[in-house]
């Protein structure tokens, strides 16, 4: 239940930031559709039954990574 909570709370975070506008929105998007499917790829990793022969928590920390790389990537 805890983590279904937690992974609502960060797909409203992924929806509100991405929904928010930008000095480049609509600039780039190819980085918007990438920051959506990461948010969609991260949703599903924390709601997963299993934990990807232990390659979850690194799975997540690579999205986490990425997606803050794509939003610097967003400015210019």
């Amino acid at each position: 239940m805890k983590q279904k909570i937690l992974s609502s709370f960060a797909l409203i975070a992924v929806m509100l930031a991405l929904s928010s506008p930008s000095p480049a929105f609509g600039k780039h998007p190819q980085i918007e559709d990438a920051l959506r499917a990461l948010g969609a790829a991260k949703q599903h990793l924390q709601e997963a039954a299993h934990d990807f022969g232990g390659h979850r928590v690194d799975a997540i920390r690579a999205i986490d990574e990425a997606d803050h790389q794509l939003r610097i990537c967003m400015q210019y």
